[in-house]
């Protein structure tokens, strides 16, 4: 059994493991209850997991909760800061950049991961391929590249 310390949503948290082998995306649900990132494939193909870990995406199915000591993860649960939704939370709403909305806390997480990455929105090509390791079943590409390219543009241009 290892304990692990890191930073979740801004709050610190510790565990005890007993397993070295527990997914960050198990450590979350199903320990920590947050369950906004989803068990989609469990094989990091759908990015229906994907968190932040010190600011970069990863995919929460495919990464060993014990690598994590000292991080800071920010899940889907941890955008909002005082009732106010992130911007790219809002950008999807306002692009009606969702249906089932099973794969949009991924999409949301790896859109920030983007622009964490300095990526610009200015090319529709870029944000899809900047997106295409998270998958949409049901055919709201359009808005999300639309929400993704929003953000993104208002945060390269320095406003956010």
């Amino acid at each position: 059994m290892s304990g692990l310390e890191f930073v979740v949503n801004g709050a610190a948290c510790g565990v005890a493991l007993e397993d070295p082998r527990v997914t960050l995306l198990d450590l979350l649900r199903d320990r920590l209850g947050l369950t906004g990132a989803k068990k989609g494939c469990d094989r990091g193909q759908c990015g229906a997991c994907t968190v932040l870990v010190n600011g970069a995406r990863v995919n929460a199915c495919l990464t060993l909760a014990v690598a994590l000591q000292g991080a800071e993860v920010t899940t889907v649960e941890g955008l909002s800061e005082g009732g106010n939704l992130h911007p790219m939370q809002q950008a999807f709403l306002d692009h009606d950049a969702l249906q089932c909305g099973f794969c949009t806390p991924g999409q949301i997480l790896s859109a920030i991961g983007l622009m964490n990455e300095g990526e610009s929105g200015d090319d529709v090509a870029r944000v899809r391929e900047g997106m295409s390791g998270n998958l949409c079943r049901c055919g709201a590409q359009p808005g999300i590249v639309a929400a993704v390219q929003e953000v993104l543009q208002a945060h390269s241009s320095g406003s956010r």
